[in-house]
């Protein structure tokens, strides 16, 4: 059984900075593609930011120069750095991770961690 934990969401003042890490546990062989997604009241989720096993990166526009998504392989777990918050970026954030396992190749998700930005 693999697994997606997300932790680092709050609350935080405009202009203030969070940091988001999700670990994958389980039995697992490698993890392709990991993102950091979001969903505030009433939108869809969108993407905020990818990266590959090899680390290349890609952001939504709207977080281009403010957010930074890394990643340590050996501890299977994508970080989210966001400095420069705004409260348009106020939304549950959720990771997600193509994972291999020995048998299959599959699309998992985290539970979602809260991220309010607020005066």
């Amino acid at each position: 059984q693999v697994q997606l934990v997300e932790s680092g969401g709050g609350l935080v003042q405009p202009g203030g900075s969070l940091r988001l890490s999700c670990a994958a546990s389980g039995i697992i062989f490698s993890i392709k593609t990991m993102g950091w997604y979001r969903q505030a009241p009433g939108k869809q989720r969108e993407l905020v930011a990818a990266i590959t096993s090899g680390g290349s990166t890609n952001y939504a526009d709207s977080v281009k120069g403010r957010f930074t998504i890394s990643r340590d392989n050996a501890k299977n777990t994508v970080y989210l750095q966001m400095n420069s918050l705004k409260p348009e970026d106020t939304a549950v954030h959720y990771c997600s991770g193509r994972v291999v396992t020995i048998t299959t190749a599959y699309d998992y998700w985290g539970q979602g961690t809260q991220v309010t930005v607020s005066s």
